[in-house]
């Protein structure tokens, strides 16, 4: 029994840490960031350091689905306790947005290093024109987005409030889900066309992310009060 208590405290910990290291490291070593929309400028930008760029997004985009499968062990080890009625949907919807967002993040993958490589040679005129067939696409992907930031954030608040509600966690880190994800929800709703203002939440969020794991290896998850 201890030693499946310390492979899963192991395991759900440092999926934690390895979610906050690959998706804001990976976000934050891309050379180049893209906007909502692509610009005409962005695939030089890329292809000057195209295998760089690829294999940072790379890392961004495991970093998403690494964050579902910490959410997931949490609540899979939490299966015992009466807290798993609002900590099992909360990563499941967790996990929904965020398998989104990394589908909407692989469409500005994708294009952005196709782009790169098909537009090398074209004219300021052929490249503007590719990138205005891309902005009907964009603008659907645009939802996915948002559907991912909404329903990850949503998740978000349901493990936060089971954490809490049964004293499994710090409280800081029980209240700073809760938070996090109400304005994940907030920011995304009420400024639609503003999505770089979701910045700082991811951020937010990335640190979050990095405390559970920190919190978890150390013993912070009280499994001691399941019953």
């Amino acid at each position: 029994m201890s030693t499946d208590h310390d492979y899963s405290q192991k395991f759900t910990g440092g999926s934690f840490l390895a979610a906050a290291v690959m998706l804001w490291g990976g976000w934050m070593l891309l050379p180049v960031k893209l906007g909502t929309y692509f610009e005409v400028g962005d695939f030089a930008q890329i292809h000057e350091q195209l295998y760089f760029w690829i294999w940072t997004y790379r890392v961004h985009l495991f970093g998403i689905i690494f964050t579902a499968i910490a959410l997931v062990a949490l609540a899979a080890w939490l299966a015992a306790s009466p807290a798993r009625v609002v900590i099992w949907p909360g990563a499941a919807v967790a996990t929904s947005g965020l398998i989104v967002s990394a589908l909407a993040a692989a469409f500005y993958y994708h294009h952005g290093a196709w782009g790169a490589v098909s537009q090398a040679d074209k004219t300021s005129a052929e490249i503007q024109a590719f990138v205005t067939s891309l902005v009907n696409d964009t603008e659907y992907v645009t939802c996915l987005v948002r559907f991912g930031r909404v329903f990850a954030g949503l998740g978000l608040v349901l493990v936060g409030m089971g954490l809490l509600k049964w004293r499994l966690l710090a409280a800081p880190l029980a209240w700073a889900a809760i938070l996090l994800g109400v304005a994940a929800m907030a920011l995304t709703m009420l400024v639609s066309d503003e999505l770089s203002l979701f910045m700082p939440v991811f951020h937010l969020q990335s640190l979050w992310l990095a405390a559970m794991g920190v919190s978890v290896l150390r013993g912070g998850l009280h499994v001691d009060r399941i019953a």
